[in-house]
């Protein structure tokens, strides 16, 4: 017999709308939907989603936060980190002037319309970032090589068409051989040429601000645990002309009342927030981790830091041949189990992956034990378990079946 609407709407959400639910050890991931939002942005989404406001207000106030939280002059939200790069290139190049605004992208003739990144930073995060440089009309410009970056590549790149470098902090980028952001900064500001930062991911507020750069983008809804948005922060002049393109390329990244009120909450909580507290969280789920996993035949696991020094660690397991799965194989298992766990799987062509504590509900920690146990103590292994890791688009083609 069909479930009745009254019945269904007695059912959890993920239930209600037929999804997956999934325990997140692989991180603040937007294909995961990011990361746990904090009570209180929900308590301010909640109060204020009824309401009429202003929004160039709001922003003001949220400017206020934002400046207080960053250490920057000001600051805006906006639909997501890389709507904030997109606009922060965008100011850049137009400053203040609405009708240059209104132009971008096409018609950049008396513009500087160029973007200064260090090659080992071109990275995909699920767009390309060079991409968010071209939306608004600007090119980018790419100084080194993906394993080397010298003073001279970045500083021989600037000219009179130069709008800005951008400085990509990321686990997806190259970690050795690029140069520093304050190495980046000095370049830049020598020549005149404004630094933003793409700190999506990161975790400190501040440090790059206090590093020289005069834009950090950063994202709302990861480890600050707020409503899908972006941050901008850093100087008075460029955020403003950042927020002027809410006016043009921006309107199509527009941010509504409830994720600027959501975002504001998440900034202040985080200021409170127990930061000791949640890394012991982490840590104990880390032990359990090291102490069950080690002892199972076929893994080597160690705990291993944040590569851009986010203070988070997370547990490697390297997956050996005797344990008759690959390192895709098992995480491909560990997916398609109940209830489906979604490892940090980025590096699985290395032979690894990973377990990140920081979206664990409470209890989750032993389940991913106890489900990784059970598949490599079962005696047969299921179909796919020595898969080596394809790069396939056919999925994305599919949607939305």
């Amino acid at each position: 017999m069909p479930s009745t609407p009254h019945q269904l709407s007695n059912l959890p959400i993920r239930e209600r709308l037929g999804l997956r639910p999934i325990i997140n050890v692989s991180g603040t991931m937007t294909t995961l939907g990011a990361s746990i939002i904090v009570p209180e942005a929900i308590q301010a989404m909640a109060e204020i989603a009824p309401q009429f406001v202003e929004m160039d207000d709001l922003q003001r106030k949220a400017s206020a936060v934002i400046a207080k939280l960053t250490g920057g002059e000001a600051g805006f939200v906006t639909a997501s980190a890389a709507s904030g790069i997109a606009m922060s290139v965008a100011a850049t190049m137009t400053g203040t002037g609405l009708l240059a605004i209104e132009r971008l992208p096409d018609d950049t003739e008396r513009l500087k319309n160029e973007v200064i990144v260090q090659l080992g930073h071109v990275v995909n995060y699920g767009g390309v970032i060079d991409q968010s440089i071209r939306q608004c009309g600007a090119k980018a410009i790419l100084a080194g090589t993906v394993s080397v970056a010298q003073a001279y590549h970045v500083a021989d790149a600037i000219n009179e068409k130069t709008a800005a470098g951008l400085y990509v902090v990321a686990h997806h980028t190259v970690q050795y051989g690029m140069l520093s952001l304050p190495e980046f900064v000095e370049i830049c500001h020598a020549k005149g040429v404004p630094v933003i930062v793409d700190a999506a991911s990161e975790y400190d507020l501040r440090r790059f601000l206090e590093e020289g750069a005069d834009l950090v983008v950063y994202s709302g809804h990861k480890f600050l645990g707020g409503p899908t948005s972006g941050i901008v922060a850093g100087r008075k002049d460029l955020v403003r002309a950042g927020y002027l393109q809410n006016r043009g390329i921006g309107r199509g990244m527009k941010v509504g009342k409830e994720s600027v009120a959501g975002v504001m909450a998440a900034l202040e909580a985080w200021a409170v927030r127990d930061h000791d507290g949640i890394r012991a969280r982490e840590q104990s789920a880390l032990d359990l981790w090291l102490t069950s996993l080690s002892t199972l035949k076929g893994l080597a696991v160690r705990i291993v830091p944040d590569p851009t020094n986010n203070p988070l660690d997370r547990i490697e397991i390297k997956v050996l041949p005797e344990s008759g799965y690959s390192a895709n194989g098992l995480a491909i298992a560990l997916a398609a189990g109940t209830p489906p766990i979604i490892v940090r799987n980025h590096e699985v062509e290395r032979g690894h992956f990973f377990l990140d504590p920081c979206n664990l509900h409470p209890g989750e920690e032993h389940i991913v034990a106890e489900q990784i146990a059970k598949l490599l103590n079962q005696k047969e292994r299921p179909e796919g378990a020595m898969a080596r890791p394809v790069k396939s688009t056919a999925s994305a083609l599919r949607w939305p079946d």
